[in-house]
């Protein structure tokens, strides 16, 4: 019995030696992420402000940008230029709602703009939104009237981190 018992704990053990750790893709790593199933894409609308996005050691420095949703008969359009891992986008098109809480580009947009956007989070007073990729290769941070508060700062950064993205690689110009 006694013999028995260090065979079975090598047995337990072995699974967790196997695991790999999760692998970073773009920005997060793989694994689940969630998309804001309540929100009601359409209360989006206005004029929004980048105040973070996530850049890569070593990318160069751009501004920021923001965005100008509006709703259209067909849902929702937008105006951007957003500085993603060191790059200035711009881009403008109708944006398709493809599930809860996502948004896929319905025209062709640049790299990596033309996939599905999932908004991972949106404060209860539609301040604050944060968009991500389930691929990682991007995630940045939009807010409305004014400077972001240090309260969601730290709810945007947290909603990074419990999607799996690597939030040291996030640059706030808050």
């Amino acid at each position: 019995m006694h013999r028995l018992i260090p065979a079975l704990l090598l047995l337990l053990l072995l699974p967790a030696c196997l695991a790999q750790p999760a692998r970073l893709t773009g920005f997060r790593a793989a694994g689940p992420i969630y998309s804001n199933a309540v929100l009601d894409p359409t209360t989006i609308d206005g004029r929004w402000q980048q105040v973070a996005a996530f850049a890569a050691p070593g990318a160069p420095a751009c501004a920021p940008g923001g965005a100008d949703i509006r709703r259209a008969a067909t849902g929702l359009t937008v105006a951007l230029r957003l500085c993603l891992n060191g790059e200035v986008l711009s881009w403008s098109g109708p944006l398709a709602v493809t599930g809860p809480g996502r948004l896929t580009p319905a025209t062709r947009a640049p790299r990596p703009l033309d996939r599905e956007w999932w908004l991972l989070w949106v404060d209860g007073d539609l301040r604050t939104m944060v968009i991500g990729t389930p691929d990682g290769s991007f995630g940045f941070v939009l807010n409305r009237r004014g400077p972001i508060p240090a309260d969601r700062q730290s709810a945007a950064r947290e909603i990074f981190d419990w999607n799996g993205y690597d939030t040291g690689r996030l640059v706030a110009y808050w």
